[in-house]
């Protein structure tokens, strides 16, 4: 029924970059309605009733694909300078810039990915890497001068990208053993080794590493690997498809019919959700969705805000709450659609020009949001499933619980 339009690299601009619109995170109401009474028992009887007028027939623009960034958020991390080891260009649409700990699995894992996305999208894609070796492993600090020593000549990345990917070779090595290891490594890549032995346990060589440490410290990251995108932590799916993800560069065009009924099934990682969509209430709002449904922009997302009481929000491939599909569409509301029951779907956003594809189910009535946000559909079966969905809130800051899955989201039209 759809067909994909052109998509653009916007990696994770894609995602993690604020609304061209706010300036702030695609959410329903995070201040005056959970401050209403979200997180408490529905209050018994009918709630009040806020008046509001309709709203006109949607209207979509294209967002800009680079927003400004926010420069308290940036602030956060040292600035990226020539003493800093960047594989491609400062002027890349988007830098991936790691905390990592050459010794650490999951860092391991996700190194592969950005290599690749890095040789993917030559012009588009800049890694920055910096040291944060942890306690916890045992020849976390002697691998990274290793790679420091390399650097001496020119071989930053090479020695990196060779310990990452031989990781459980030497991993449980003594350290003499590991040493050799190392030499031997050198001798692949080509370097002079004797000079490669010499800047191991130079006193620049271990200061480098030793900085890395400190800074990571001082700053209080919590562990490794971390990530930041164009200036922006990221705490979502670090998987190729998610970090290498795409924005459109169209407004979808309008294909559903809003006489026909549509459902969409939600298959997560918890059971299955079945929404009803009002594709007559909020026709752009449901074709938007189905649009996005049907072009894989759901599959295997996180639903990364989930407050109990107040709502279950999902439909951000970042995971991170500011991700969106390059564009952004008005309000549809109507007095007839109330948030007056748990299991009702709106559009988040950050204001009311600003839906985009994230989402929420609420899971209590919440009378404060009407008016709001766009109503476009209600759980018919499987409320129980979003009851059960793990707890995560991203303004509580720290390290969040991995969130429950949506595999997938398939539509019906009848």
């Amino acid at each position: 029924m759809f067909t994909r339009k052109t998509v653009v690299f916007a990696g994770l601009v894609l995602s993690l970059l604020l609304s061209a619109c706010s300036g702030a995170a695609a959410t329903p109401a995070a201040t005056t309605a959970e401050a209403a009474a979200p997180t408490e028992a529905p209050v018994e009887g009918e709630p009040t009733l806020v008046p509001f007028t309709a709203s006109g027939p949607a209207t979509c623009t294209v967002q800009s694909v680079l927003p400004e960034l926010d420069p308290t958020q940036q602030a956060m991390f040292p600035a990226i300078t020539e003493k800093d080891h960047r594989l491609g260009e400062a002027s890349a649409l988007v830098t991936f810039m790691e905390y990592s700990d050459i010794q650490c699995p999951y860092c391991a894992q996700l190194e592969p990915v950005l290599v690749q996305l890095y040789q993917d999208y030559p012009e588009d894609v800049s890694l920055v890497f910096r040291h944060f070796p942890l306690s916890i492993h045992d020849k976390a600090i002697l691998a990274g001068q290793a790679a420091e020593a390399a650097a001496v000549q020119g071989k930053f990345f090479e020695m990196k990208n060779a310990l990452f990917a031989a990781q459980a070779e030497w991993s449980t090595l003594g350290t003499e053993e590991f040493t050799a290891y190392l030499k031997e490594q050198a001798k692949t890549l080509e370097l002079d080794v004797d000079q490669f032995a010499a800047d191991l346990e130079a006193d620049a060589v271990k200061a480098a590493v030793q900085q890395g440490l400190d800074e990571a410290m001082k700053i209080g990251i919590p562990g490794t690997p971390f990530l930041i995108i164009n200036g922006r932590p990221y705490q979502g799916p670090r998987d190729y498809s998610s970090l290498g993800d795409r924005q459109f560069k169209e407004c979808p065009e309008m294909a559903i019919d809003p006489a026909k009924t549509y459902t969409a099934t939600f298959k997560t990682t918890k059971g299955d959700i079945v929404v009803e969509l009002f594709a007559k209430q909020a026709p752009f709002a449901v074709n938007s969705f189905v649009f996005l449904a049907e072009n894989g922009w759901f599959d295997n997302i996180i639903w990364h805000r989930v407050l109990p009481g107040f709502v279950a929000q999902a439909g951000d491939p970042s995971g991170s709450g500011y991700g969106g599909p390059g564009y952004a569409f008005s309000n549809e509301v109507t007095p007839e659609l109330r948030f007056n029951a748990a299991g009702i779907l709106g559009m988040a956003n950050a204001g009311p020009d600003s839906n985009g594809s994230q989402f929420f189910i609420t899971m209590a009535p919440q009378p404060v949001l009407d008016g709001q946000y766009t109503i476009f559909g209600k759980v018919i079966s499987g409320m129980d499933v979003v009851e059960k969905l793990t707890p995560r809130d991203p303004a509580a800051g720290g390290e969040l619980p991995e969130g429950d899955k949506i595999l997938t989201i398939s539509i019906t039209e009848k």
